[in-house]
């Protein structure tokens, strides 16, 4: 069952590449007949990128307020949650894990956004020139593969509940094309999930932009097969997108699987 009265997934203007207030999708969320909304703004850690899309500490004191007066707002009709995407960087292992200890998050997705190229950080899942051609320059099947043994490395070291966007990484560039080799390393990143008792996220970003979520439906089918729990998120950065579900529930019902919707 994926439960579509819930959207485990969204942003707001606090990490800066997303517009509105956490009261508009808050608002949205409610006039949709969301039962929860999570929100799941960006925690990253020694990323030496060209802008911050993520959220400082004192971003989250703030986000933290805010999400308290709309948790009290909501009460009775709408549960509002303060979770948190950490985007893992291998390189600061324990600063990450510092800082997701210091909070009280309600939900925590896992995802790796920056790979660290000749000393400086380019981002995965970028539509970007400067980030497409520099990872494109490394050959797209080895960023492919060294995306998914470091997405493996994180789900085994965060305590994360579930994996955003599991084959997300160069989903803006012409020559991205899993292999074999990459679909056996993600059945490691399911095991793994199994082991951590993980959930899997269904991003439905992707359906506008190759008609299935993220991950594909093949993946879904290996998670399904594992017994490996779904959840859905919008990953909204806008408040118009917030339980954007109807396509998602026509999609998941084609794959078999059932679906609770608003």
């Amino acid at each position: 069952m994926l439960d579509l009265t819930i959207d485990g997934h969204v942003h707001t203007s606090l990490c800066r590449h997303a517009v509105g207030e956490m009261a508009d999708y808050v608002r949205v969320g409610k006039e949709r007949g969301l039962k929860q909304l999570f929100f799941l703004e960006h925690l990253e850690r020694g990323i030496d990128y060209f802008e911050r899309t993520w959220l400082t500490e004192a971003d989250f004191d703030e986000y933290f307020r805010r999400g308290q007066e709309l948790k009290e707002q909501y009460r009775g009709c709408l549960q509002v949650g303060l979770g948190v995407e950490v985007g893992y960087n291998p390189q600061c292992r324990e600063e990450l894990l510092a800082a997701l200890a210091e909070r009280e998050w309600e939900r925590i997705g896992i995802s790796y956004h920056f790979m660290a190229v000749a000393g400086r950080h380019y981002n995965l899942v970028s539509r970007r020139r400067e980030n497409l051609e520099a990872l494109g320059r490394l050959g797209v099947a080895k960023v492919l593969s060294a995306y998914f043994d470091t997405l493996l490395e994180a789900v085994e070291v965060l305590p994360g509940h579930f994996v955003c966007h599991l084959d997300a990484v160069m989903r803006h560039h012409p020559e991205v094309r899993l292999e074999s080799r990459h679909y056996h390393q993600i059945e490691e990143i399911l095991d793994a999930m199994v082991r951590q008792g993980m959930a899997l996220e269904i991003n439905v970003s992707g359906l506008a932009r190759r008609g299935q979520p993220y991950p594909a439906r093949e993946i879904i089918a290996e998670a399904v097969r594992r017994g490996i729990p779904l959840t859905a998120g919008s990953d909204s950065h806008r408040p118009e997108d917030v339980g954007g579900f109807t396509e998602l529930a026509r999609f998941m019902t084609a794959q078999g699987v059932a679906v609770s919707a608003a």
